[in-house]
């Protein structure tokens, strides 16, 4: 895969917005860390060809001011921000591809692999700083975790997944995105987070097992690949 300008300048303009990030508003923990995610970021993105693409990249750089704030309790206000950026590029994505018809396999296999990395990083973190309950992490990661382990028992088996959008996944990770972040927003605003916390324990799990059932029932199916999942 060779590289592209267009992608090259996407690289360039998030790795600069990430260092003004971290020299400009000093967030907790290491530096050097999260400088060293952002350039490993940007440099894997000047390969990744498509601004439909480009914008579902930005949630991956997310991910370090999302684990950077997720373990600061006194720092949820600027998370519910970095969530709501995320959201907003969920959508705009899937927009730019569909004006565009830009649709691709690799566009399909991106999009749940960020937000599993994004939101896999917000609920460690917020696990960490005794915000969520350990159990409530452990199935958002698995939302993310236990398809892309699917697809590659299906490719070790010489089956191709066919990667594309599920109505069920995109509105799971909405609704991940949205309950985490009022979590945050509440907390930020000192103001009683039991009965958000209860719907984030009751809702998720739910929608988590209903995107699961979904890429079963996919799976089931004949398709012009083969019988395969799509992305989640």
């Amino acid at each position: 895969m060779r590289p592209a300008w267009t992608s090259f300048i996407f690289s360039l303009a998030y790795l600069g917005l990430g260092l003004a990030w971290v020299l400009g508003a000093h967030p907790p923990g290491a530096a050097d860390l999260y400088f060293a995610w952002l350039l490993a970021i940007a440099v894997a993105g000047v390969f990744i060809r498509g601004v439909a693409n480009q914008v579902t990249l930005a949630r991956a750089y997310l991910a370090a001011p999302a684990l950077a704030y997720s373990l600061s309790p006194g720092h949820l206000g600027p998370l519910a921000v970095v969530l709501a950026i995320a959201g907003l590029t969920d959508l705009v994505d899937g927009t730019i591809a569909r004006r565009f018809g830009s649709y691709s396999a690799l566009g399909g296999g991106l999009d749940p692999v960020v937000d599993g990395v994004l939101l896999g990083a917000v609920a460690v973190g917020l696990v960490a700083s005794g915000v969520i309950p350990l159990w409530l992490a452990v199935v958002i990661v698995l939302r993310y975790l236990l398809p892309a382990i699917g697809g590659l028992v299906l490719i070790s088996l010489h089956r191709r997944p066919e990667l594309r959008h599920t109505l069920s996944g995109q509105i799971s990770t909405a609704l991940i995105i949205v309950l985490i972040g009022g979590i945050c927003l509440f907390r930020f605003f000192n103001q009683d987070t039991s009965n958000v916390v209860t719907g984030a324990e009751i809702v998720i799990p739910i929608a988590t097992l209903a995107t699961f059932v979904h890429l079963a029932w996919v799976a089931r199916k004949p398709s012009r690949a083969a019988a395969a999942p799509e992305a989640g």
